[in-house]
């Protein structure tokens, strides 16, 4: 057999070549299940839709989400009142009270609780002049120390002002600083702003009174230097100053002119939606401490964002002096 073989191949004899392909084979050939599936090419051409139509879908679903959740966004952001406007009259708004801040008031005393809790916003309680004189003082004051983050407070009561990353006491490094004019001024829109949250709440405005903190505020730009400069975050006051019950606001900086970013915003989580005040100078925004004025300020993008920071209570045992007596 061997010899058989040799001799074929002296001969050269070609071995047959293999039987060709039926066409018709190729034809009745189909795909296996999952076939192509991590290669594209071969996905385009078994599959019934193919990638490059899935992507182009996709893209399309992606950027209407996009333009829904950004109308969404603004639209649940509602101005309470502009920095261009002078309201004639309040604005206002009510809301049912907390039970544990309605019964922490009753025990305290029935006629410093209000009938409902809610928030008002008013521009011609303080005159011009008190506020520009109210702006000169706090600037004043503050241009002794200043944070080394971009906010910066100032208590005219106990004297404490921001001084790098600590408080230094303003009334022993600068005794004769504030006149009596200022002090008259400060206790002139303090009552002023005291009378307005007790008529507008019906309390009896003699078992209002002020308490700690009450400051002044100044806000910039200025990235924080410690945790205490990050004043964005929401938060309840009552919650933050335990003595509070009711806190009122008085700008000193109108908003875009002076300063971007830094408006105050409500958030009414109830009612799935955010409403924002823009500062204005003189203008006074109040409200009821508790849970139901949630809120925060935006961080000042620019300028410099000044407001006064009043807290009244309802337990005379936390009350607190004027400031110069």
């Amino acid at each position: 057999m061997a010899e058989e073989n040799l001799a074929r191949k002296r001969k050269g004899e070609v071995k047959k070549p293999p039987p060709a392909e039926n066409k018709d084979d190729k034809k009745t050939e189909r795909p296996r299940p999952f076939q192509g599936r991590y290669n594209p090419k071969a996905s385009d051409r078994y599959g019934i839709v193919s990638h490059k139509n899935v992507a182009k879908f996709v893209m399309l679903v992606g950027v209407v989400v996009f333009i829904l959740y950004s109308n969404y966004r603004r639209e649940t952001l509602h101005t309470m009142a502009k920095v261009s406007e002078v309201l004639d009259e309040k604005r206002k708004a009510q809301f049912q009270c907390a039970p544990s801040y309605k019964q922490e008031i009753q025990d305290l005393e029935p006629v410093c609780l209000p009938a409902k809790c809610g928030r008002f916003i008013i521009d011609e309680l303080v005159t011009v002049n008190e506020a520009h004189k109210l702006v000169a003082l706090a600037k004043k004051g503050l241009s002794k120390g200043g944070g080394n983050g971009g906010a910066s407070i100032l208590d005219l009561h106990s004297g404490a002002l921001s001084h790098g990353d600590k408080f230094v006491n303003l009334y022993k490094t600068h005794p004769d600083l504030f006149t009596q004019k200022d002090f008259e001024t400060y206790r002139a829109v303090k009552d002023k702003v005291k009378a307005e949250i007790a008529e507008h709440f019906n309390l009896d405005n003699s078992k209002l009174y002020l308490s700690h903190p009450t400051f002044f505020s100044e806000l910039t730009a200025v990235p924080p230097s410690t945790v205490h400069d990050e004043y964005w975050h929401p938060h309840i006051d009552k919650e933050t100053y335990p003595s509070f019950h009711y806190t009122s606001l008085l700008y000193l900086a109108d908003y875009k002119r002076d300063f971007t970013g830094g408006r105050f915003v409500f958030i009414d989580e109830h009612q799935r939606a955010n409403r924002s005040v823009e500062p204005k100078e003189g203008r006074v925004s109040a409200f009821t401490s508790g849970v139901e004025n949630r809120h925060f300020v935006e961080p000042v993008t620019g300028g410099t964002r000044y407001a006064l920071t009043m807290g009244f209570t309802c337990d005379k045992t936390k009350a607190i002096p004027d400031p110069g007596l």
